[in-house]
């Protein structure tokens, strides 16, 4: 047997990788922390591929792009995200075309019988770092914070986050000043625009509180223990106002401040960035390495935060990560999802030269280990997840954990076929 026999026979198929085609895409809807449409890309080899669409985002966000994969070679990766690309978006409209990229590289890595770090390029570390989400207490107190983190920190996580969200000012008396903009309409999300939430300023007794808070949170796990606030502006605040509390803040030594202000406003970020010696995180609803340069080229972000759900991917992420380290600025990954895009930012994490730490956050989730198999019950030790050396993304199916946790019961995986051929917005008309 030649070298090149070798190779072909270690390949895992049932032909030739040239022979391989795309044949179906199906989606099963998880609740979680939101929920979690799982992409299912099938071949005509039987070999899939699994993705993930960006938490909260529609299945649509995948399906729209199936009649372009139909027929395809999966291992075409570039070529297929440079099709689908120009048809993505920031925030949620990213979802379809990154949980796409992720699939076809874990369908890829069971082909070659390769993990999906060693495309890209390798990887710098054997484990990732996790940072920990932590909610906010439903009362929230300093103690209460206390008690939150303090638990992170006895399951062996030495970098965590923490909600600090403007409902706290809306709940401590006096620490608002003014009256909120009357809305003949709710819009939901519309109180988060600077100007139109329950109040104009924040107040010093508003600053105080925030202040008690972080200041228990740092006095319970000392100094040991690397801390960030989430949730800290959305764009509930100015810029200006962002700038006051982060001065406030500044002696508990923060990692970062994380989304001060709206995603869009790369230029208010950068006025807090500049203000402030705690370092701030943003860009985790930007799409494609083009929609971070800005950020990056402006060192308005000092920690880049993708979330390779909406940024592109696990190449794209890298890309994104590499442009940045360009300018000195490190990455750490935003990472809300289930355990297959979770282990898609372990990989890509473990490729990243600059990063600090990927985010964790289904701690709370008691069936979310149990979502996949080939997650280890031990899979997470002091803080750090190990890379997995199993081909493709290192994870499959638990096929009956996820019927039972289905958003809409009877739903698993169910055929696809309306978004088999591509879809006109509307009919020729043609008469006799």
């Amino acid at each position: 047997m030649n070298a090149a026999e070798a190779v072909e026979n270690a390949v895992s198929t049932h032909s030739s990788p040239s022979d391989l085609r795309i044949t179906d895409m199906r989606i099963a809807v998880v609740t979680g922390i939101c929920y979690y449409p799982i992409i299912k890309i099938d071949t005509n080899q039987g070999i899939y591929g699994l993705g993930e669409v960006r938490d909260g985002g529609h299945p649509e966000n995948a399906l729209q792009f199936k009649h372009m994969l139909i027929g395809q070679n999966p291992c075409n990766v570039d070529m297929i995200f440079s099709a689908m690309r120009r048809f993505g978006g920031h925030g949620r409209e990213g979802g379809g075309v990154s949980g796409i990229e992720i699939a076809l590289w874990d369908l890829i890595g069971k082909v070659y019988g390769v993990p999906c770090y060693q495309f890209l390029g390798g990887k710098y570390r054997d484990q990732v770092r996790i940072y920990g989400d932590t909610p906010a207490p439903d009362v929230q107190t300093p103690e209460n914070y206390a008690a939150a983190v303090k638990s992170r920190a006895e399951i062996g996580l030495s970098f965590i986050k923490f909600d600090l969200p403007p409902r706290l000012f809306e709940t401590v008396e006096g620490a608002l000043i003014g009256q909120p903009t009357r809305h003949e309409y709710d819009l939901g999300r519309a109180w988060r625009v600077p100007g139109r939430g329950p109040g104009a300023r924040l107040s010093e007794k508003g600053i105080a509180a925030a202040v008690d808070i972080v200041a228990a949170v740092r006095e319970k796990v000392g100094p040991s223990i690397s801390l960030c606030i989430d949730h800290f502006g959305e764009g509930f605040m100015t810029a200006d106002e962002a700038i006051r509390l982060g001065r406030a803040l500044e002696p508990f030594n923060l990692a970062w401040l994380e989304d001060p202000l709206p995603w869009h406003d790369i230029a208010g970020h950068k006025k807090v960035a500049d203000a402030l010696q705690t370092p701030i995180a943003g860009g985790e609803d930007l799409y494609l390495c083009d929609g971070f340069r800005e950020a990056i080229e402006t060192n308005a972000f000092d920690v880049l935060h993708p979330d390779l759900l909406t940024s592109g991917g696990m190449l794209e992420t890298k890309r994104i990560a590499d442009y940045g380290e360009r300018y000195g600025v490190a990455t750490a990954l935003h990472c809300c999802c289930s355990p297959i895009g979770f282990m898609a930012n372990v990989h890509c994490g473990a490729a990243i030269p600059s990063l600090l730490a990927v985010e964790h956050h289904g701690l709370d989730i008691p069936f979310w280990a149990d979502l996949v198999t080939g997650l280890d019950p031990d899979y997470m030790v002091d803080g750090y997840v190990k890379v997995p050396d199993a081909p493709g993304l290192g994870l499959d199916l638990n096929y009956e954990v996820i019927e039972e946790n289905l958003r809409v019961k009877g739903t698993m995986f169910a055929p696809t076929d309306a978004w088999n051929a591509k879809k006109l917005g509307f009919e020729r008309v043609t008469t006799g």
